[in-house]
């Protein structure tokens, strides 16, 4: 399942979808709004998003991360919107026969999420908003 959304997501619920009798593993990343950028301290951000783009590109992220590392299932689910500190940006859970295939399949998405998928970050500071340079496809989070 592959999902671009303004609400929060259930965590439990995003990894039953992707259990399957024949995984041995379920690895996941929680990416979050943290409280810095920088430099700067972080009150709350803004994420754009291209909803059909980003849909279309994590889709074909998850299809590659399922042949490159064999996995069972994937589940990708991207927030947009106002968020505040501590707030769930992302989620990325990935099932497989072996913990070696589920790490690096998460992995891969999160790698490629930041480089492909059209999302944009404004942070706002004690100090004023910014947009994020040089972050463009970036989530939010590390």
């Amino acid at each position: 399942m592959i999902k671009v959304q303004l609400e929060d997501f259930n965590v439990n619920e995003l990894i039953e979808k992707i259990r399957t009798r024949d995984s041995g593993c379920i690895v996941t990343f929680i990416g979050t709004v943290r409280d810095y950028s920088g430099n700067n301290n972080v009150n709350k951000m803004s994420l754009e998003v291209y909803e059909e783009m980003a849909v279309d590109v994590l889709d074909k992220i998850s299809d590659e991360a399922m042949k490159l590392f064999s996995l069972n299932g994937v589940n990708v689910v991207h927030r947009y919107g106002e968020l505040f500190v501590g707030d769930n940006i992302v989620f990325i859970g990935v099932s497989a026969g072996h913990r070696e295939q589920g790490f690096e399949g998460c992995r891969y998405i999160i790698d490629e999420l930041k480089k492909r998928v059209p999302i944009w970050k404004k942070e706002y500071t004690p100090e004023g908003e910014h947009w994020v340079e040089g972050e463009r496809k970036e989530g939010g989070s590390d």
